[in-house]
Formats: structure tokens, sequence, C-alpha cells
């Protein structure tokens, strides 16, 4: 295959394109053009420059993916027998997707690949509009933008804002974090004589902009930490600062120790919000959850110990290595075997080494879930009933054992007897697959909601609970079943 040389039309303006590129499109190779929607093409034309262009292929494909594609396959195809010039819009380097393809295959395919320069379009786009690179900036694609990639701090630059659709995907993924009346600007050919500046909030983007491949849009940086609330990095920052010099006293003398009994709190608040369904409510605990993992992170992170990238990278490298059928080359059938795959892998980790079998269970687990824990895990090794009606057996034993005990008066005897006939219904529960936990919260919020039916029912009286009855309150409380209160 003969070479490819690729080449710059750069930012807009024949007068700014350099002398050596101009002598290139000049020459007597077969020239082709991404698109010739561009000024300097036009100027070009009035001096006899003949070409092919690719502007064909965006007609005939549905993502812009497929066409830079089929762009540089063709140019692998036109480069056979002789060689060939390809220019683009601005600098090949810069915000050029073709160009990266080309590099790509030069290297793996070995023809020869040259590049020569162009103004990219960024230098006139920081002059238009009166911003320092310096600051910090991101130059991001508008045909794949993504919101994880923003940061709300710096200069935004979207380059290939081709069209009122680019737009409007561009304006729905900003808007997820900036304000809809944030100030934007939508640079047309900047550097050149029809370089033109619009100023408009957010929300009016795909309304402005028209078809042309020389648009960029610009948004200036949030300066405001309250604007940047939404983004993972305002957050660490707003932890480091509580735990950091001039911070809050209370924050900066807490340990991983004091903080244990937060943590529990604020995880049964969140299961609290999630069994009763409420959006807000699961929002907000799960941001309070949230917090107490990013101070226990900070404190990692102040006695030089860890930092939270290291917790996340830890995670996520073990979500990968735990999902071949994902990530990997492993075929799943159903979520059995998933499970299947997890122990496998789990017990691949840990190496020959094998500790007892419940000491993987969390020391810090409340005794019910403790209980759930242990019998999951004898259960897997066969040291379980094998019909639920054994495990029915055994509850209504330790419920006579109880009996007898109760009637005793010995309070360790009975404490002893009692925790037997939880663990043996604990056992109950695991057969009809049902999280006592999960039981016990609900079988919690169903009572705290019947007796607060009940309370204003004696309320609503003007009496107090000691002028009713048992038999009177226990009226309230099936009045409260009655109306499907749960």
């Amino acid at each position: 295959m003969h070479k490819i040389t690729v080449a710059g039309l750069g930012a807009g303006d024949l007068d700014q394109l350099p002398l050596g590129v101009y002598k290139q499109l000049k020459g007597d190779r077969r020239t082709y053009l991404r698109t010739e929607h561009h000024p300097v093409v036009a100027q070009l034309k009035e001096e006899g420059f003949v070409y092919d262009s690719f502007d064909e292929v965006y007609e005939k494909n549905d993502s812009f993916e497929k066409v830079y594609i089929e762009i540089v396959e063709e140019l692998k195809v036109k480069a056979k027998d002789n060689e060939i010039l390809y220019a683009v819009p601005g600098h090949p380097l810069v915000a050029e997707k073709t160009v990266q393809l080309l590099i790509e295959a030069s290297e793996q395919e070995g023809f020869e690949l040259e590049i020569i320069g162009g103004q990219s379009f960024l230098d006139p786009l920081f002059a238009a509009v009166k911003a320092d690179p310096i600051e910090g900036f991101q130059l991001l694609d508008g045909t794949d933008l993504n919101l994880e990639d923003i940061k709300m701090d710096q200069h935004l630059i979207i380059g290939q804002v081709y069209d009122a659709f680019v737009a409007s995907n561009v304006k729905l993924t900003l808007m997820e974090l900036y304000p809809y009346d944030y100030k934007v600007k939508i640079v047309t050919a900047a550097g050149t004589k029809d370089e033109l500046v619009k100023t408009l909030p957010l929300v009016e983007l795909d309304r402005e902009v028209e078809l042309n491949n020389l648009t960029s849009l610009y948004v200036p940086p949030a300066a405001e930490m309250t604007m940047r609330y939404k983004q993972f990095s305002t957050f660490r920052q707003i932890i480091a600062r509580l735990r950091g010099p001039g911070g809050c006293p209370w924050d900066i003398e807490q340990t991983h120790h004091s903080l244990k009994k937060y943590l529990i709190e604020e995880i049964y608040e969140l299961l609290e919000a999630i069994e009763e369904e409420d959006t807000d409510h699961i929002i907000e605990e799960l941001g309070d959850v949230l917090l107490q993992i990013m101070l226990h992170a900070q404190i990692g992170e102040d006695e030089g110990m860890f930092s939270i990238n290291e917790v996340i990278e830890t995670v996520a490298e073990k979500m990968v290595r735990r999902h071949p059928h994902v990530f990997g080359d492993v075929t799943v059938e159903s979520s059995a075997d998933v499970k299947a795959n997890w122990e496998t892998i789990k017990k691949a980790e840990k190496g020959e080494k094998e500790n007892p079998l419940l000491k993987g269970v969390a020391k810090g687990y409340p005794s019910l879930m403790k209980a759930y824990e242990y019998q999951k895990k004898a259960s897997k090794v066969g040291f379980d009933w094998e019909l639920a009606d054994d495990a029915w057996e055994k509850v209504n034993e330790e419920i006579e054992e109880f009996r007898i005990e109760a009637a005793k008066g010995d309070k360790h005897r009975q404490t002893s007897e009692f925790g037997d006939l939880l663990f043996s219904l604990i056992n109950i529960a695991r057969f009809y697959k049902i999280h006592p936990e999960e039981a016990l919260a609900m079988a919690n919020t169903k009572f705290f909601n019947r007796f607060s039916f009940v309370e204003e029912k004696v309320k609503d009286s003007g009496k107090t609970f000691e002028d009713f009855s048992l038999n009177e309150l226990d009226g309230f409380w099936n009045e409260a079943k009655e109306k499907g209160i749960h």
C-alpha cells in the first residue's frame, strides 16, 4: 500500500494556512476531504482546487462511528495504487477521529502515514471567548459526550456540534449538571472574518445551532461550589475541608472506631426508607451512608494509609474479576450459574489456605443477620435439614424447651433457650427464602403504623391510654388491620 499524507485545513481561513500545507494541497496527488463544507475549500476552489469528498458517507450511515470507519476503509483502498492526500478541518490531531483510526491502522498494518500541520480551532476559540486555557480546560466530542467526563470547574469546549440533533443531545447531557439558564457560548468559524460568538441560555442551545462543522460550544467554569454539588469530586473536597485545618472540630476528632455506630445507624435508616418505598427518603439516606464511607476514606487518607481512589479501585477490580460472564468470555445460563462462579472465584482468591468456614461472617453483623449467615454457610457444605418439616419439628422442640425454662425462673437458661428458638425460626425463614432481617423490619414498620393509628384514635377521643381497656385498644388495632394499614 502507498503512503497516506494527512493535512489540516486550519480553523477556517486560507490566510491562516501554513505554506507547507498549502503546497501539499496544490500538489498533483489525488486529494480526499472528509468534508468539503469548510471555508478554505471554497477559497481553494477559486484557484482550481480538485478533490473528492466523503460527504456522501455521512448521508448513508446512521452513526458517526460508522462514518469514520467507512472513510478510513475507503482511504486504505484508494492508497493501494497511488500515494494520496487526506485533508481534514483544523489540525489533524485535534478532535479528528478518522485520523486516530488511521494511526491505529498504520501501526497494525504497517503502511506509511505522514501527518502535517494546520491550525486547530482551539487558539482562535480561546481568543473568541476570552478564556485562558492555563486555568484548566476540557475538549470533548459533542457526538459522544459522557456525563462522567465533565469537570464543571474547568473551561469546557465541546467540538463537532454539527447540527440541532447533536446540540439537543449535548444540551440534555449538560442539563444533568448545569442550571437550564446557565450562560454558554456558541462559537462559529473562530478566527476567520466570519467568526460569530453568540451567548445564550443552555436550554436554548438546540434552537440556535444550524448545520455547520465549524461550530463549537463553550461552557464557562462553574465558579461557585454550590453549582457543583452533583459532582463526586466536589463532595470529596467538602469532606476533606471538614477534616482539614480550620474544619469542623467534631469531624476532625473522629476515628474509624468512633464512627462505627453512625454507619450502622445510617444503614438501618436506609433500610427503613427502602421499606417505605419513599424515593426522596432513599436518596437522603443513601447520601448519609455515602457520607460515612467518605469520612472513613478521608481518615485513611489523613493517616497516610489509603484513599477513596484505592477503595474504588479495589471494588472495581473485584467486580470485573468476579463477573467474567460480563467482562470476559465465560457463558452463564442463569443466576445460579453466576452464584456458583462467584463462589469458585472467591475460593481461588483466598488460595490454598483454608480459614474456618464461619470466619468469613462479619463480626459486626447484628445477631439476627449473623445467625442467618452462619446457617447459610453451613448449608453450603450439607449441614442442614433436608426438609422444611424437619426444621418445623426443631422449632416446636425449642418452643417446648423454652416453655419449660420460662416456668423455672432461671434467667440465664431462659435467655439461652429463647436464643435457640430464634435461631430455629431463622432456619425456617431460610427454607422459604425469607431474609429474617427484612421480615422483622416489615413487622416493625407494620407495628409502628398500626400503633400510630391506635394512638391517633385515643387522641381523637380526648382521653388517655389509661382510660381504655386492653380489649378496647385491641379493637382500634383490629380497625387498623381492616383498613389495610401495614
